[in-house]
This record gives structure tokens, C-alpha cells and sequence, in this order.
């Protein structure tokens, strides 16, 4: 060691004080930082730098820089893949309701409008169905069902969930696609019984309806094409979780002000109850 610090210039002192020196203040926050970032990234490998520095902001009270600067140095990316394109069957007989939305997905309450939309998920046994209901204000997932049949009886079971769930009041709009599941007899009774309004995309427009396809978007990159579902059961264990532990919950949302749909809602029910 004598014969290392004389080569070096160094005294023997200054050396082990040097061996001994706690981290600065600000390097123990960023290692902390990074830890937290290692933990997030390992649960939820599909965020990218916007979703994990909201995240982190209100502990850490970090910059963007900073959380892309740690990101870096703890070789963290997002695993996100591209997600396949779904489509329905609007061929039928069934009558159309006209569109009430006209590509306005955003409402001061809740409960004024909903989105519905279904996708499949591939498993070792063939295809999960997946409907969903979504709140246009909260941007919330309220109703849901899985099936292995792509029916009516789907969308009618994901429908009965979001209302038991939310009661909402009569006059709200349920929109989706023109699907035969959402154009048939059963659901339209449905609605009606419910008092809810009934309005549909434009033919052969997608947009018309992107808040509901844009869930199935984030669903797809984030956890489906990163996973192999031997098993339905499997599949809709896993897609169970992220809806109620993950997407709800915790998944930051840029339109919401990048906070969670559960988060946005509690806040917009104090600034109802000021």
C-alpha cells in the first residue's frame, strides 16, 4: 500500500479517508433513485421515461433529466412491442345508432359517457375475449368480462359490470364500434333498460373511437406481447391484475395530468365536495 500511494503522490492518510468517505448527499439520492427506478422498471418493464418520472417525482423530487440521466446509467429502457391491429364485424342487419360523440372523449363528471370495446388475447388453448367499458372522464376501466366465445353475451356481461359498479344516472352515452355485439337486439334492450343513450363510430372509422382502442394499444405493448398464456386462465389471471393493481391504480395517464384514474377521481371528488 506505501509502495502504491508513493507511486500515486498520495499520502496513506488521505488515501483511507478517501476509502472511508460516505457518499455525498446527492449521490445517495440518486443511488436511492436508481434503486427505486431498478424496482419499478422489474415490476412494470413496459414504462417509458414520461410514466416512470411521474412516478417517481413526488417522493424523489426529481427532473426529467435526472430520471432519464439514471435510466441510462442503469441500462433501463421500456420493452414495449407494437401492438396488432383488431377488428370487428360490422356486417349485419342490426340497425346502427348515429354517433353522439363526434370525437369528444373528455367530461367534466363521471358517468357521463363510456367507450366499449373487444379484443383477443392468444393462449395455448386459442383465444380470450376481452370487453371493456371505459369512463371519459376518468379515463377509468369500469366494466369488464373475458369469454372464450366473442358474443353478445360479452359485451352485455362487461356492460352489467360498469353499472353495478358506477350507477349512473339515466341519459349517459355508451359508444363503441358497430360490432354485431353492440348492434344486436339484447344489447340495445340492454341500454334501453338502463336509460342509457346508444351511439356508434362512422363507418369504417377507427377514431371515432381511439380512447377505447388506445387502452387495447397499452394492454397489448405492455403486458400481453411480453407474455406466453398457456392457459384462458392464465391470461385473464394476468389481465385481472393489470386492470385493477396496475392500470387503474397506478399507471400515471398524460390526459389525466399524469396521475392514475383512481388518483384523478379522488381529486376530482374533493374539488366537487370544496
Amino acid at each position: 500500500m506505501e509502495q502504491a500511494c508513493r507511486t500515486l503522490e498520495i499520502s496513506r492518510s488521505g488515501y483511507y479517508d478517501w476509502l472511508h468517505r460516505k457518499p455525498c448527499v446527492r449521490e445517495q439520492r440518486n443511488q436511492a433513485l436508481k434503486r427505486k427506478l431498478v424496482e419499478l422498471h422489474q415490476k412494470y418493464p413496459a414504462l417509458g421515461l414520461d410514466s416512470l418520472y411521474h412516478l417517481l417525482k413526488p417522493d424523489f423530487g426529481c427532473s426529467r433529466k435526472r430520471v432519464h440521466r439514471q435510466m441510462r446509467l442503469a441500462g433501463i429502457c421500456s420493452a414495449r412491442h407494437r401492438a396488432y391491429k383488431v377488428t370487428t364485424n360490422s356486417k349485419h342487419s342490426h340497425p346502427v345508432a348515429s354517433n353522439l360523440l363526434k370525437r369528444n372523449f373528455f367530461f367534466e363528471r363521471t358517468n357521463q359517457a363510456w367507450v366499449g370495446d373487444i379484443t383477443y388475447i392468444p393462449t395455448g388453448e386459442g383465444w380470450l375475449y376481452l370487453a371493456i367499458v371505459k369512463d371519459l372522464c376518468t379515463r377509468k376501466i369500469v366494466g369488464y368480462a373475458f369469454s372464450d366465445r366473442i358474443d353478445t353475451s360479452l359485451t352485455l356481461a362487461a356492460l352489467d359490470m360498469a353499472v353495478c359498479r358506477c350507477k349512473p344516472s339515466t341519459g349517459l352515452i355508451f359508444h363503441s364500434d358497430r360490432g354485431v355485439q353492440y348492434a344486436a337486439r339484447a344489447f340495445r334492450e340492454r341500454l334501453a333498460t338502463y336509460g342509457i343513450r346508444q351511439s356508434m363510430s362512422r363507418k369504417g372509422d377507427p377514431y371515432d373511437n381511439a380512447v377505447a382502442e388506445n387502452f387495447f394499444s397499452c394492454l397489448k405493448c405492455e403486458l400481453i406481447h411480453l407474455k406466453q398464456y398457456p392457459t384462458r386462465a392464465s391470461a385473464q389471471a394476468d389481465v385481472f391484475s393489470y386492470l385493477e393493481a396496475f392500470y387503474n391504480s397506478v399507471r400515471p395517464h398524460s390526459a389525466l395530468g399524469w396521475v392514475s384514474p383512481v388518483q384523478f377521481e379522488k381529486n376530482l371528488l374533493a374539488a366537487q365536495a370544496a
